[in-house]
Formats: structure tokens, C-alpha cells, sequence
């Protein structure tokens, strides 16, 4: 009362325009209270809505893990991710980076500008997580800034739900020397350090005072493993001499030399076999020289010693550069945490069909980083019987195998896959007798005998990006289904314990891959047992990548890329 008849008596005696800047103030101030106290009312009503949502911690941003961002339905999750990268980067396309075909910057995107189209926060943080604790549902992690301490100290993060989806390795099968004098081609750093070390080759090699033998040397290059990656390089690096280092080194370009060294007996062994010969002919009349049946047994910074299988001859080769291109390996934190579940000596974590980890609640696995355990139909041939066998006869007709044919095939996808190796429309046909014709009805023991080979079809499925992000894109969808679906699971049956399973388990769908082979050539593996080769593939290779790209920025840049080089040839600078 004081203070408010203090406040009345001033502005009786106030001038009017001093009254009128009072009452300004006085209703201002009671506006900024109300603002106040609506925004902290906001903010109180936002994190408690916050702690109801489910925490989802995403290890990586990879394929396996920015796909699944994109597709999550974040408004009911709280999302946060850790990868040692804030951004994305279209792998399949590093091969083009090492020669400056494509740029670096050309095929990478910011993970912030991918999830911040959300409806939605999601929290990154730019760390490596070094260990895994699934008891008490954690994971620890530490920044990247290693050279600052105030933004090197680690930290750990809790969790409902864990993706892992930290890729692989390059697996260098303990080959001495590996680590130390060889180049990889997994991230963006790797690709650039091949693009200036391609240059350095070349400029050592016009050093005064060499040997023909040692510019030899230097101009020899070698890449270990012929897959895709290793085939892709060789065939961009063959181009850019050819078209246009040759132009400026001149002098040297009779001493450059490519040699691809493979352990079996044909590179691109995972291809269709007409492709794999396509491309070694290829090659032939470039010139790049493909041995075949050698083992490397060592590398030194000047050779690498390899053996021959025919004979176990051990021969060195000189070296201006190695690229080491053999597969992929197991990342420590994921041995550590293969240990953990009981999964210990094991090359990729194992999941079930639905991309859980074995052994392990609420923690699923994608990518590179995990394989899929399928289930046998043998081990549930028991139990399908009695769950089709309605009537309990001990017989089962036609009729009652109809209605769980779809339950056994989406279950166990192995068994469609042996349908078409024998060439047979429907599981029913597998029910004949000796001379061919169909049974009406069959016990146990038939039922068994007419499924025992159907195992023998399972695969694991391929360390590709086009497989990790299936993966992560089915997991998305289950999150986003996760409450329906307990109310109303969309699975097959459960043949062992009844009821349904809560969702379909992950299938994938093989759409094809590409081998770019140099000189505006390319071969595919398309859908359909189609195999394509020639201009017109490169032509569709550039098509489907330059759709595949994650943004609008990233095409029309790597569209801009493959333009300049055209026109303008690659750039040979070393930057």
C-alpha cells in the first residue's frame, strides 16, 4: 500500500507526460512479467514433455544411421546422436574423389541440415563412443577436439533405445606393415590424402638426380583387392593419367604403371561372372596389369612382397603407392561389446530378423557393424507342422498348409529363395510324391524330408551402402509403428509360442550394382539376372547416383563436377 500510494501521489504531481511514461512503465513491466512467466511455463511444460518421450541414442551417420534420422517420426522420440562426423557422405562415389573427378565437398551434406527439416530437435554431438554399456543402458563417448582439454572430456549418455550403426574397419587380416604404408579408402580424409599423394608421385618423380629405376618406383601404383572399390579406383586413376597427368608430366608418362593384385582367381567375384571377365578384358587393353591367385605377405614404404598361390613363390614389388582395398573389420568398440553379449569372436554383431541385437533388450544393430542371424525352418519344423495341423491328425493337407504359406515365407525368406533355385511357384509344389504328383496330404516325416534343402539358401547379406540403408529406413518405420503395432503386431505367426510377431521382419531388395571400368564405361547387375555393360550403362550409372544424392545441393553439385570435368579435364593441383 505504501509504495503504491507513494506511486500516486508522484503522478498527481507529475507532469502529464511523466504520467503518461509511468503508466508506459507500469503496464510494460506487468507485460514482461506475464512474458515471464509464459515462457518459463513453456519451458517447464516442454521438458516434461521431454522426459515422457523415449530417448533414442543413434551411434553414427552413416548410410545405416542417416537413413534412419530421415525417416524417424521424431515428435515421439528424443533423439540423440554421436558420430565422429557432423556430416554425411556419399561413399560410393570416394573412387571419383581420389582423382578429382568429383569433389570432396560435392558429396557430403551437413547432418544438421538433414535433420533440421524434422518436426522436430535432434542433438548431435561430434565424439566417438568407446564403449557400450547395456546394463546400465549407456554408452560413453568421447569429442574429437583432442587438442582442446576444455572440449576433450568424455561424457556418457543414457538411453531406452540404442542404433548402432558405427559402420566397419578396413581389415588388414594382420598383414605386416599394412597400417603404416598403406593408403584405405573408408572416409573423405582418406580419399583427399590418395589425391595429393597421387600428385606427390608424380613430382618426386621429376626430381633431379633419379634413377629411371626409382622414377619406376614412384610411378608404380598398387592397389590390393579387386572388389568394387579397388576396380573403381584403379579404372578413375587410369583416366586421370591417361587424360590428363600425361599432359603435364610429359616426360614421364612411359614409366607410370597400375597393377591390381587379387587373392582369388577373378576380380569382382561378387559379380555376375560375365561382368567380372567384361571388366578384366577391359582392363587388358588399358593396360592395367591384374594378377590374380597372390596373397600380399607384407608392405614396406618401397615394396610389397606377395605370394603366389600356384606356386608359393614370393616375389616384391616396387611401390610409389599402396591402396589397400580387402574388406572391412570389426571396430574395437564393437568387439568389446560382442564380448559383453556373448557374441565374442565374431566378425559383425549379431542381430535377429528384426535388427536386434541377440542377447540384448532395446539395443538394434544396422550396417556394416552387424549380420543378420536368420532362423532355420528346421529348428520350427516341429512346431509349423502343429500350428497348420488344425485338426490335430498328424496329417497335413493342402488346404491347411495354404494357410500358413504366407507366414512360412515371410519368416523365412530362405524358403522363397529355394522355390526359384528349383524353379517351383509355390511351397505346395515341394509336396510330391516320387513319380512327381502332388500329395493331398503328408506327416511329419515327409513334411521334413520336402523342406530339408531349404536352408541350405541362406546368405549373408553384403557390407553395401544399398544394405544399410534399407536397414535403417525399415527400423525408422518400425519406431514410428512401434505403439500400433503392440495393439495390433503386423508380423507372421509365432509358431513356436502362438500369436503374432509385432512387425514384418527386414527383407532386402536387391536393386542392383554398378562397376564404373574407365573410359566412359561401366557395367551393371541389374534385377531380373540382367547384366549391361558399355557407354549406355556409365550413362545410367550417372543417372542412378545422381538421384541416389541426399539433398538438391549435393546433386546439382556432383552433376556440376562431372560437367567441368568434361570441359575442363580433372584438377592435378595438390591442395
Amino acid at each position: 500500500m505504501t509504495i503504491l500510494s507513494s506511486l500516486g501521489r508522484a503522478s498527481r504531481s507529475a507532469p502529464l507526460a511523466s504520467k503518461i511514461l509511468l503508466l508506459g512503465t507500469l503496464s510494460g513491466g506487468g507485460k514482461v512479467a506475464y512474458s515471464d512467466s509464459s515462457n518459463a511455463e513453456a519451458n517447464k511444460n516442454e521438458q516434461l514433455e521431454k522426459k515422457k518421450k523415449k530417448k533414442v541414442v543413434v551411434l553414427g551417420t552413416g548410410w545405416a544411421g542417416i537413413s534412419f534420422l530421415k525417416d524417424l517420426d521424431i515428435t515421439s522420440y528424443d533423439v540423440q546422436v554421436v558420430s565422429p562426423q557432423n556430416y554425411f557422405a556419399f561413399t560410393p562415389l570416394l573412387p571419383s574423389v581420389t582423382c578429382g573427378t568429383v569433389e570432396a565437398r560435392s558429396i557430403v551434406e551437413s547432418v544438421r541440415n538433414i535433420t533440421k527439416k524434422k518436426n522436430g530437435e535432434i542433438e548431435l554431438w561430434e565424439a566417438d563412443c568407446f564403449k557400450i554399456d547395456p546394463i546400465n543402458r549407456k554408452v560413453h563417448c568421447r569429442p574429437v577436439f583432442k587438442d582442446d582439454p576444455e572440449a576433450s572430456q568424455e561424457f556418457s549418455l543414457e538411453y531406452d533405445y540404442l542404433i548402432v550403426a558405427v559402420g566397419a574397419q578396413v581389415n588388414t587380416f594382420g598383414t605386416p606393415g599394412v597400417l603404416e604404408n598403406c593408403h584405405f579408402l573408408k572416409e573423405v580424409e582418406d580419399a583427399q590424402r590418395i589425391r595429393r599423394g597421387v600428385i606427390d608421385c608424380f613430382e618426386k618423380a621429376l626430381l633431379p638426380g633419379l634413377t629411371e629405376e626409382q622414377r619406376r618406383r614412384k610411378l608404380h601404383f598398387v592397389i590390393v583387392g579387386g572388389g568394387p572399390t579397388g576396380v573403381e579406383f584403379a579404372a578413375e586413376l587410369h583416366d586421370f593419367i591417361e587424360e590428363d597427368i600425361t599432359k603435364i608430366y610429359p616426360s614421364v608418362k612411359h614409366l607410370v604403371k597400375i597393377t591390381l593384385i587379387q587373392s582369388g582367381d577373378h576380380i569382382l567375384n561378387s559379380f555376375d561372372e560375365r561382368i567380372s571377365s567384361f571388366a578384366e578384358e577391359k582392363f587388358l587393353r588399358d593396360g592395367i596389369d591384374v594378377q590374380v591367385g597372390m596373397r600380399v605377405m607384407s608392405v614396406t614404404d618401397k615394396d610389397i612382397s606377395v605370394k603366389i598361390k600356384s606356386c608359393g613363390e614370393v616375389v616384391n614389388i616396387p611401390h610409389g603407392l599402396v591402396l589397400w582395398s580387402t574388406g572391412v573389420g570389426t571396430r574395437p568398440v564393437i568387439s568389446d561389446f560382442m564380448k559383453q553379449v556373448d557374441q565374442g569372436g565374431r566378425r559383425a554383431l549379431a542381430t535377429n530378423e528384426w535388427l536386434q541385437v541377440k542377447g540384448c533388450e532395446n539395443v538394434y544393430a544396422v550396417g556394416d557393424c552387424a549380420s543378420i542371424a536368420q532362423r532355420k525352418i528346421m529348428e520350427d519344423i516341429a512346431n509349423i507342422f502343429k500350428a497348420a495341423d488344425v485338426d490335430n491328425s498328424g496329417t497335413l493337407t493342402v488346404e491347411e498348409l495354404h494357410d500358413v504359406v504366407d507366414d512360412i515365407l515371410v519368416r523365412y525368406p530362405q524358403v522363397e529363395l529355394y522355390l526359384k533355385s528349383k524353379h517351383m511357384r509355390s511351397i505346395k509344389d515341394l509336396l510330391t510324391d516320387s513319380e512327381g504328383n502332388g500329395k493331398k496330404e503328408v506327416d511329419i516325416e515327409e513334411f521334413k524330408s520336402a523342406l530339408a534343402g531349404v536352408d541350405s539358401q541362406m546368405k549373408s547379406l553384403p557390407a553395401t551402402a544399398q544394405v544399410a540403408a534399407q536397414q535403417g529406413s525399415y527400423l525408422a518405420q518400425c519406431f514410428n509403428r512401434m505403439e500400433h503395432c503392440k495393439e495390433n503386431p503386423e508380423g507372421p505367426k509365432r509358431f513356436r509360442t502362438g500369436g503374432h510377431h509385432q512387425f514384418r521382419p527386414f527383407q532386402y531388395k536387391h536393386f542392383g550394382q554398378f562397376a564404373p571400368l574407365g573410359g566412359d564405361q561401366a557395367a551393371a547387375e541389374l534385377p531380373g539376372d540382367w547384366v549391361s555393360a558399355g557407354r549406355s550403362t556409365q550413362w545410367l550409372w550417372y543417372s542412378v547416383y545422381a538421384s541416389k544424392q541426399v539433398s538438391w545441393r549435393t546433386r546439382a553439385l556432383v552433376v556440376s563436377d562431372w560437367t567441368r570435368r568434361y570441359i575442363f579435364g580433372r584438377d592435378s593441383s595438390r591442395i
